[in-house]
């Protein structure tokens, strides 16, 4: 089932949630909207599954497979919908749990009862918990609660699964065993699934498209590579892990970072004076004397070696801090010193025109 939203905007008082979003989503695929707090992210949600209605506007469409529904409600649109805090039922059982959307639905509609329980069994089954169907919630862990409210969601075979940061509440280990498995279960069924996260590497391991948005809009959509190695904008690069800024010089049409030469943004006139240069820390090296090459002098304030790489503190010339993360076979052969100078070089960098939030 494709899923389309068309110039939907929508206001709380005088705050505005959405700003004219346009954005459609293929049948089978799983995307992310990733985005801080208050981006729309959430709300963007809830108006697909019909929470909330957005604000009228002719132009406003939310289309099922080509089909709008903007006018329907949330039972109409049969929707499976998961919250961060499981919102599973107290007093009933793990099977009762999962069985109970079948049985609320209309005498005409209603499976027999026997049809129920195999059909909430499977799902169980699927989501790798029916040991545990006479089981209550207060019986299971957090990660289990959570599969179990997924497969509640499953069990009236919804058109769209629709996420609102299911894995939030949970410690980082259970989190990462749930995103494996939620990656896992989505290739075998295939639902049309949107996820709401903050978690950009959530975002990143799970998605066939992250939804990047900032302040009431979409600020780009691709593929997780697209989005991490290719950002369309300042915001997108800073919001995607951790970067080191620099500050750039414009003159006589050429960017320069110290006496690094740098391509000129996109849009940037050489009018300009200054560009923000974005170098991840991965992508910088460092280099214990000055080879001849370009590259910028700094002192080592702290090593932290634990892990599959080294994290390296320095201090730039400028007074600015510098992450850098070098392989462990790299750090090894330095030998780094605390207080010591070394050069750092950037292996790859991202050029962009300021934008006001982003002065340096």
């Amino acid at each position: 089932m494709s899923l389309e939203v068309q110039h939907v905007s929508k206001t709380f008082g005088n705050y505005q949630a959405l700003r004219d979003v346009n954005l459609k989503i293929e049948d089978g695929e799983l995307i992310t909207l990733l985005g801080p707090s208050g981006s729309g992210k959430t709300t963007l949600l809830r108006i697909m599954a019909g929470l909330e209605e957005p604000d009228r506007n002719p132009e406003t469409k939310i289309l099922f497979h080509g089909f709008d529904v903007a006018t329907q409600g949330v039972g109409e649109r049969q929707v499976g919908f998961v919250f961060q805090h499981y919102a599973l039922f107290r007093h009933m059982s793990v099977l009762e749990n999962v069985s109970f959307g079948l049985k609320v639905r209309p005498r005409a509609e209603r499976p027999s009862n026997s049809e129920i329980r195999e059909r909430a069994m499977k799902l169980l089954k699927l989501v790798q918990l029916d040991g545990f169907a006479g089981r209550y919630p207060v019986q299971l862990s957090g990660g289990q609660r959570q599969r179990v409210a997924l497969a509640r969601a499953l069990a009236i075979e919804p058109k769209v699964l629709l996420l609102d940061e299911p894995f939030g509440a949970l410690d980082a280990k259970v989190r990462q065993g749930l995103r494996d498995w939620l990656r896992r279960l989505h290739d075998e069924i295939h639902v049309t699934t949107v996820l709401v996260t903050h978690d950009q590497e959530e975002a990143l391991e799970v998605a066939d498209r992250v939804v990047v948005m900032n302040k009431a809009t979409v600020e780009q959509v691709g593929s997780p590579e697209q989005v991490f190695h290719h950002p369309s904008s300042e915001f997108v690069m800073d919001f995607l892990g951790r970067t080191n800024v620099f500050h750039a010089r414009i003159a006589n049409g050429q960017a320069w970072l110290n006496d690094m030469p740098l391509e000129m943004p996109v849009g940037m006139t050489s009018k300009a004076h200054a560009a923000h240069i974005y170098v991840r820390p991965h992508e910088l090296d460092i280099e214990r004397h000055a080879n001849g090459q370009p590259a910028l002098p700094a002192s080592v304030t702290r090593i932290n070696p634990a892990g599959a790489i080294a994290k390296i503190g320095l201090l730039g010339s400028d007074g600015a801090d510098i992450q850098v993360d070098l392989p462990l076979e790299r750090f090894e052969s330095l030998r780094l010193i605390v207080g010591e100078t070394v050069y750092v070089s950037p292996k790859k960098m991202r050029v962009f025109a300021p934008e006001p939030e982003y002065a340096i």
